[in-house]
């Protein structure tokens, strides 16, 4: 009789835990907490994530969050944040829409640069029209009761989907429930950036990568060195930034390969001049089509 009952009381526990479980957007999710600044990620870290989840797909319909924001109400948010874009942020093609995504829209870094359509129909605020933002930070801790995902905005990007003068309103209703979806990035004028981090030197060369059209985010990057016919993957190294430190002195000018997202290479040749200078900007003539 103790054995039976305790089968059905093991059973009753497991049907217990199945309705109790969490849904998230495809993994267990960070909680993000509005109206903070999020701390830098540290750098020197070698960060690795699984491919996109469906949550993230293009052509799909528009899926639950939540949105705060965080910073000035007019502002974007914070300088730099965990995908290492700085001041980038506020000025144009961000021009401070922006967002801090929970974990499976940051995905380690590798969500960096990837764009949403927003839209709010939940406060008497809301204008119901969607607005793009890119993710550009990591919305830190859990998320608020009923998530699947969070949006930690920039006031900006947050009024922007307020009616005409009710931004203010908007952003003082606490936990705003949205929805999302993926679209591609669209930066008409503007090509891809690579900006030399202050630390590269000859035997170790980092950049950070910036304004890629389409899928906005990359997900492998590669190098060619001076009179070389092979590519030599890079590391992720924190947020959008790539890393090579093979252990020998490196031969400039170099050309870069990069992977996005849904897997379209694109090949930048020779973009680091031999002569290229650690804190440089080298801007290139392509982007994605």
């Amino acid at each position: 009789m103790a054995k039976s009952c305790t089968l059905a009381l093991l059973g009753a526990l497991l049907v217990l835990s199945l309705l109790v479980s969490p849904i998230a957007c495809s993994r267990k999710l960070a909680k993000a907490a509005g109206h903070h600044k999020p701390a830098p990620v540290k750098g020197h870290k070698n960060q690795t994530t699984t491919n996109p989840s469906s949550s993230a797909a293009y052509g799909g319909g528009w899926l639950p969050a939540g949105a705060t924001y965080y910073g000035n109400p007019n502002g974007d948010g914070s300088d730099g944040g965990a995908c290492g874009y700085q001041t980038a942020v506020g000025h144009r093609p961000f021009s401070s829409m922006i967002a801090a995504g929970s974990s499976p829209l940051f995905m380690a870094g590798k969500g960096c640069g990837a764009c949403y359509d927003v839209k709010c129909t939940s406060n008497s605020a809301c204008s119901g029209k969607p607005v793009t933002v890119v993710i550009t930070d990591l919305s830190p801790g859990n998320l608020y009761p009923g998530e699947p995902c969070h949006f930690d905005m920039s006031g900006t990007a947050l009024g922007a989907m307020a009616k005409p003068g009710m931004a203010d309103k908007l952003r003082a209703g606490g936990v705003i429930r949205m929805q999302y979806k993926r679209v591609p990035c669209k930066y008409p004028g503007v090509n891809i950036a690579f900006r030399v981090d202050q630390g590269a030197n000859p035997f170790y060369f980092k950049t950070l990568i910036e304004f890629e059209d389409d899928d906005g985010d990359l997900k492998a990057v590669a190098l060619k060195e001076a009179g070389s016919g092979a590519w030599t993957p890079m590391a992720q190294d924190w947020g959008a930034l790539w890393r090579l430190n093979n252990g020998r002195r490196l031969r400039a000018p170099f050309s870069l390969r990069l992977t996005s997202d849904s897997g379209r290479k694109l090949v930048v040749n020779n973009v680091i001049p031999a002569n290229w200078k650690a804190g440089a900007t080298y801007r290139s003539l392509v982007n994605y089509p």
